[in-house]
């Protein structure tokens, strides 16, 4: 792609959260504008019905919610014309920018709903000319497509000048193709690139990354902490990103955008037209052009427009999430009885530190959390996809994706898309399920419908009535109406075999399943420690544990992780016991206090606040199995009346404290021999070693 008659190349859609983009390609000459061969082709799209925006050379394309395909600009090969098929993505090849058509960016792709590939436009190198089999992801590059199959690995197809269309060997997890070039995140989140390496766009960086973006002779890469880096060609500044946060990127042909975490787009390199200021959950760059899916729905493009590619049909289009108290990956959230959230465990996201405001739902997904406020509007934290504006019923989080329920029953999803699980079906639902790579969701007529990743059968559903769904990391279990439990997908651990008898609540994690039972008891089945006997009312099972709500409200945890997984449940602090020292006029006073703690695996520190405006000492604790006592020593100035404060702290930061107060008047030595329970008794020290506890009302 860098002789001087390849300056074309192509872009590819970035979908929602793990999707790839190409672009194009330049030779370190004055690029040429193209000119226009055909007038613009439009297809009005009806409001509310867009589902992902992908700039092509010269033209651009939208999925609908309802799977269809509408396309407009340049449509020279046909490219703009797609098939009357129901569709889960969709790719508009790229490049133009010609003076005359040429084959690249001449063709487009699509992944259908029965996983199938299915390509339309130019085909002089077999690239329109899908193979079979099934397919989570499709992108068309200039004149080759690469795509992603079920089972991880790639396949391309087309032209293979200089090897863009032979992927290496493994398993992925997304896939770019760009003008000669081809790159694509592995399952151990580094990325790969082969083909055209003139300009170094084939050789990426070290690193782990969420999204990767090929464009004509450069690459973009959005790497897990969430900062952007690109290599190869910079002629035009296309590979020089600035020192933002982003969520995606796309690589264009000579220019690059970006989608922010503050959700606006910025664009850089050569005729990087100026983005409108908007908030935007997606962007795509085109040859010339790029578009955006703004937060409110609506589709806008800005660059060059000869063939109308910048002038998009209307339309808007959605989302949603919602969820109950809800087990991640490392982390666990709860609603309150208040309403507020308490989250505890993994924090490296910052997905366990809820914000402020009242929710009605709540849920832990694998580095983020997503909650339900009040008024129905979502709000998420942590390593996350932003999500929709709107209001909405319910909500589930999922390893990297989201869905929700919206209160007319649809379900819309959002976040990594790699395997179709953002990509739910038209219908009225009652209830969603976000799973690893999959979702399911509940029908109105009490039937199943599962999409995304379905390798084990986890999106096979069983065909009976059911009350509710669950969905795993690679499996699936539904609640039918009589109460019983049926699971699909992978069972190699057990995790798909119930056990008999009649449940009220089903939660299926990684590799193990739980359920609440009819009496209060869960059970659980597959690879995880056995739960703990009890009588609960909720049961949520995660990656590595399980917790579940007791009668009394609390929080019981189970499991690889459990003591972090467990809210922390602070120390008590007992009665508290004093003595006489030798010292002078008695002022040297020795204090032992009682302490416990619920949490037996805890271990504590203890201060003692002497009352005398002297600093804190701490106390020696000595303690077995969540019981103990802290004890310190402390010598007194002169007499009067103090208060002894005891604070017991825990090893994960609870703390618990205990007062005592006394009157210490002058006189010998005298032994203090009494305990006093705490906060409710003085110690009245006299001459003559006599002992007169008095109990105080509301302090001494």
């Amino acid at each position: 792609m860098a002789m001087a008659n390849l300056k074309r190349c192509l872009p590819v859609p970035v979908v929602l959260g793990i999707a790839c983009v190409a672009g194009c390609a330049d030779d370190m000459t004055e690029p040429a504008l193209a000119r226009p061969s055909r007038g613009p082709e439009f297809v009005l799209l009806a409001p509310g019905t867009v589902a992902q925006v992908s700039a092509g050379a010269d033209y651009g394309c939208a999925l609908r919610t309802d799977g269809t395909v509408a396309c407009w600009g340049d449509n020279y090969f046909g490219q703009a014309t797609p098939p009357a098929d129901a569709f889960t993505e969709v790719s508009a090849g790229g490049p133009g920018g010609a003076a005359t058509p040429t084959s690249e960016g001449g063709h487009t792709c699509g992944v259908k709903t029965d996983a199938t590939v299915a390509c339309w436009g130019y085909n002089s190198y077999g690239q329109a000319t899908p193979p079979a089999g099934a397919f989570t992801h499709v992108s068309a590059g200039g004149s080759h497509t690469c795509g992603l199959k079920t089972d991880g690995t790639l396949v391309c197809w087309g032209n293979n000048y200089p090897d863009q269309a032979t992927p290496p060997a493994g398993a992925f997890t997304a896939v770019s193709a760009g003008g000669a070039h081809t790159c694509g995140i592995k399952t151990d989140s580094t990325v790969a690139c082969w083909g055209n390496n003139y300009s170094g766009q084939a050789t990426p960086p070290a690193g782990s990354f969420s999204q990767v973006s090929a464009g004509g002779s450069h690459t973009c890469g959005v790497k897990t902490d969430r900062t952007l880096v690109c290599w190869g060609s910079n002629s035009y500044q296309q590979a020089t990103p600035p020192a933002d946060a982003f969520l995606e990127v796309s690589a264009g042909g000579i220019h690059t955008c970006g989608l922010k975490t503050d959700r606006t787009v910025v664009c850089w390199g050569y005729y990087a037209a100026t983005p409108p200021a908007d908030a935007f959950t997606q962007v795509s760059a085109g040859s010339w052009h790029a578009c955006g899916l703004k937060t409110d729905g609506a589709v806008v493009c800005w660059g060059q427009n000869f063939y109308g590619q910048a002038t998009p049909p209307t339309g808007t289009f959605a989302q949603v999430n919602v969820g109950g108290p809800s087990l991640g990956g490392s982390h666990t959230c709860a609603l309150k009885s208040d309403s507020t959230v308490a989250c505890w465990g993994d924090d490296s996201f910052g997905m366990a530190t809820p914000p402020a405001g009242t929710f009605t739902q709540v849920d832990a997904g694998g580095s983020h959390t997503c909650g339900l406020k009040i008024e129905g509007t979502v709000v998420c934290w942590g390593y996350y996809a932003p999500p929709p504006m709107g209001t909405f019923t319910q909500l589930s989080a999922g390893q990297a994706h989201d869905c929700g329920l919206t209160p007319d029953g649809a379900v819309v999803c959002w976040g990594d898309n790699s395997y179709g699980q953002a990509t739910p079906p038209v219908g009225a639902f009652t209830q969603v399920s976000a799973g690893g790579y999959h979702t399911c969701a509940l029908q109105a007529d009490e039937t199943l419908a599962c999409w995304g990743r379905n390798d084990y059968g986890q999106a096979t559903p069983r065909v009976s009535a059911f009350t509710q769904v669950s969905a795993g990391t690679l499996h699936s279990c539904g609640l039918k109406i009589d109460g019983t439990v049926v699971c699909w997908g992978d069972n190699r651990f057990g995790q798909a075999t119930p056990p008999v008898g009649a449940f009220t609540q089903v939660s299926a994690g990684h590799g193990y399943t739980c359920g609440l039972k009819t009496d209060g008891a869960v059970a659980c089945w597959g690879s995880e420690s056995a739960p703990p006997a009890g009588e609960f009312t909720q049961v949520s099972a995660g990656a590595y544990s399980a917790c579940a709500l007791e009668r009394d409200a609390s929080v019981a945890c189970w499991g690889q992780v459990a003591v972090a997984q467990t809210p922390d449940r602070p120390p008590a602090v007992g009665s508290i016991a004093t003595r006489a020292g030798s010292g002078p006029l008695g002022r040297t006073v020795t204090a032992t206090a009682d302490l416990s703690d619920a949490d037996i695996t805890d271990s504590h520190t203890a201060l003692m606040d002497w009352g005398d405006g002297a600093s804190s000492s701490a106390a020696a604790v000595t303690e077995t199995s969540g019981s103990g006592s802290a004890t310190a020593t402390h010598s007194y100035a002169t007499p009067g009346v103090y208060t002894l404060t005891v604070t017991v702290t825990d090893s994960r930061g609870g703390a618990g404290m205990g007062t005592l107060q006394f009157r210490l008047l002058p006189g010998t030595t005298i032994p203090i021999r009494h305990r006093f329970a705490v906060a409710s008794t003085a110690l009245e020290v006299a001459r003559g070693g006599r002992v007169w506890p008095r109990v105080l009302a509301g302090g001494f």
